[in-house]
């Protein structure tokens, strides 16, 4: 069934604004979804080679697989829907730190978000948590994962700014570019159909797995 049609407003972009914001207390500074070790080999050592594998992860990756998990969770018409959803998104994880990442971020963006919107929201991964709340909150399923994509990239540029290390300039370019992308994502995973998930960023997914034994990082994941 097709989710209840919700209209972007004022309040409900600055809601997800607030949601998404590096300020929000979900601690999505502590992760580098992998990125630190291909960093660390030097696979990652400039702008180019940044956006180059932000923008795989993207769009053949995690990515774009966390928009369909969004947008199923957000098209989900019970509780026990969201749980398989959540679920599905658990099993999906590519390595132990994935999961980490997803399960951690989400517990805390259920306890902030449950706590001050006042929503029925327990211990599920960050974007099945996101696609729910917005769902409940009544806010539009197209913004919010453009949005979520949005602060994904975001999250990963800093990473870059921060080990390349590469200047806040060059670093804002690459999440300027990849922009562009977000809407397009949004468009083909608002269906939330599972079926379609897939990914071929197969040298991120090792990456995350090195990451578990790396001898030196700053990063959880």
């Amino acid at each position: 069934m097709d989710a209840p049609m919700a209209i972007a407003t004022d309040v409900g972009m600055l809601t997800l604004a607030q949601w998404l914001s590096p300020a929000y207390p979900v601690g999505g500074f502590a992760y580098s979804h992998g990125l630190e070790t291909e960093i660390e080999r030097g696979a990652v050592h400039d702008g180019k080679t940044l956006a180059d594998w932000i923008e795989t992860v993207l769009t053949h990756g995690s990515g774009r697989n966390d928009a369909l998990f969004l947008a199923a969770a957000y098209r989900a018409e019970d509780e026990d829907a969201v749980a398989r959803i959540d679920q599905t998104c658990r099993a999906f994880a590519a390595s132990a730190e994935r999961l980490k990442e997803s399960a951690q971020q989400g517990l805390a963006f259920c306890e902030i978000t449950g706590a001050v919107w006042q929503l029925q929201l327990s211990g599920l991964t960050y974007p099945v948590a996101i696609g729910r709340a917005a769902r409940l909150q009544g806010l539009p399923l197209r913004p919010t994962a453009q949005m979520f994509l949005q602060a994904f990239v975001s999250t990963l540029a800093a990473v870059g700014m921060r080990l390349v290390p590469l200047g806040q300039t060059e670093g804002h370019r690459i999440i300027r570019r990849l922009a562009s992308r977000h809407a397009d994502l949004a468009a083909d995973t608002e269906n939330g159909d599972l079926g379609n998930l897939s990914s071929t960023a197969f040298r991120a997914d090792i990456a995350s797995m090195r990451h578990e034994t790396q001898y030196s990082r700053i990063f959880r994941t």
